[in-house]
């Protein structure tokens, strides 16, 4: 008798600590539709946690993610991640220090990209644009933002 009283009291002990852990971080406690043993339970609690944590562990709210590809003129490639918060292509990749350029009448007109310039009053090449290996119908600057695409830059004559 004592045993089963000492188990149900070390059950109920159990339950509302974890309760407790589980309101600190700002999850409610379910109370279970019947009384299991004390291993099922902390089996389920400790699932439902994990995947709590695993979800504050993605990437930041309104952050965005996207690749951005430069393809110089000899051809050579280089990959970059972008993440951010900026609304458009333009503005995130000026902020990282990727490209500059020239404000015109079609808006940013891109002349420089990772350092590399082509200056198509010198030689003819210009950066062109793409979107998810299309090219692209709006600049960079009035492109906005879709997490998980992969924008390009590219020499062309």
């Amino acid at each position: 008798m004592k045993n089963k009283m000492r188990n149900s009291v070390m059950r109920m002990v159990l339950i509302m600590a974890l309760s407790l852990a589980l309101v600190a971080c700002g999850k409610k406690a379910e109370a279970p539709a019947e009384t299991t043993t004390a291993e099922t339970e902390v089996a389920d609690i400790a699932e439902d946690t994990s995947a709590e944590t695993t979800d504050d562990a993605a990437t930041e709210e309104g952050t965005l993610s996207f690749i951005l590809e430069v393809v110089d003129g000899d051809g050579n490639t280089t990959n970059f991640t972008i993440n951010t918060t900026k609304a458009t292509v333009g503005e995130a990749l000026l902020d990282e220090g990727l490209i500059e350029g020239e404000e015109g009448e079609y808006g940013l007109y891109v002349k420089t990209v990772n350092g590399v310039t082509a200056d198509y009053d010198v030689d003819q090449t210009y950066w062109a644009f793409y979107i998810d290996g299309e090219y692209a119908s709006t600049g960079v600057d009035q492109t906005d933002v879709v997490d998980g695409s992969t924008y390009s830059f590219k020499v062309e004559k």
